[in-house]
């Protein structure tokens, strides 16, 4: 029988639809195995995703990380996301780290609301702050607003240029993606380079910077993604391959704020053993 498994999966917690109690349902519903809770710099979906577990599902508790790279001469650090495995929460250096990137994304997500309730759009941070349901509050939550005012039909359209990608953006911190990777791997984490090749999300960083990752501690290079081309899935192969890293594949599934079914993209069993073998913060759960 084959083992399904789906690294980077979101919940309400961050910027999914879902709550985490519904997503580990619906991992079980489309015959995942294994499948991982992957919010934005937050552990706040762990604990209700793992009440709500099924029977015969394992459920790997992670984070995605909001990193940045800036290279010598570059005027801008480009974003980059880090997938953070089975990592010890309360870690200090790693649940500081976590901490002060919620809040700055909440603080972000206010700031947006207010540029763009100053050109008299119709929608409010109470509502928006709604949306996340006691979650980490994102751009996500925004187009949400969008949508019900009516301005977009979709959450892609709301982070083109006209909207939350240029004309309404407001930075945010990140952390930087050596410290994270080494935060990562104190805190007994393992640390998975998400969808690196995407070039339809703006700009990636090389592959030497890649290279240096591997000598900090990173341990894979997600491969199989929507994001990523076939020609882009073969060269993250390739480049694991060549820095002994491991490969894995997941959805990112978001539910429906994108149309990326669970399981859509999977890792293969060995690659997701070694990932646990890797790890000393807390265990698999089932």
């Amino acid at each position: 029988m084959v083992t399904r498994i789906d690294l980077h999966c979101h919940s309400t917690a961050s910027d999914g639809t879902l709550t985490p109690a519904e997503l580990v349902c619906a991992g079980a519903a489309a015959g995942l195995d294994v499948m991982a809770i992957t919010d934005h710099d937050t552990t706040g979906g762990w604990a209700p995703a793992a009440a709500a577990r099924p029977d015969g599902l394992r459920l790997v508790r992670g984070a995605e990380l909001s990193c940045r790279w800036r290279g010598a001469g570059m005027e801008w650090p480009i974003a980059l996301h880090l997938l953070a495995y089975l990592f010890d929460p309360g870690e200090p250096r790693l649940a500081a780290d976590l901490a002060r990137l919620r809040l700055d994304r909440e603080q972000r997500a206010e700031k947006i609301v207010g540029k763009l309730r100053a050109d008299g759009v119709p929608i409010t941070w109470a509502e928006v702050h709604g949306y996340a349901a006691g979650g980490s509050v994102g751009r996500p939550h925004i187009a949400q607003a969008l949508i019900r005012a009516g301005l977009v039909r979709t959450t892609n359209e709301a982070f083109a240029s006209r909207w939350l990608g240029a004309r309404y953006f407001v930075p945010k911190a990140d952390l930087d993606v050596f410290e994270a990777v080494r935060a990562v791997r104190a805190a007994g984490g393992v640390p998975v380079f998400a969808h690196p090749r995407a070039t339809v999300r703006g700009r990636v960083v090389p592959d030497q910077l890649i290279a240096g990752l591997a000598d900090a501690g990173l341990f894979g290079l997600e491969a199989d993604h929507e994001d990523h081309s076939p020609s882009e899935r073969e060269h993250v192969r390739a480049l694991a391959g060549d820095l002994g890293l491991v490969v894995t594949g997941s959805s990112d599934f978001h539910g429906t704020h994108k149309t990326v079914r669970l399981g859509e993209f999977t890792t293969d069993p060995e690659a997701f053993e070694k990932i646990v073998s890797a790890a000393t913060g807390v265990p698999v759960l089932g």
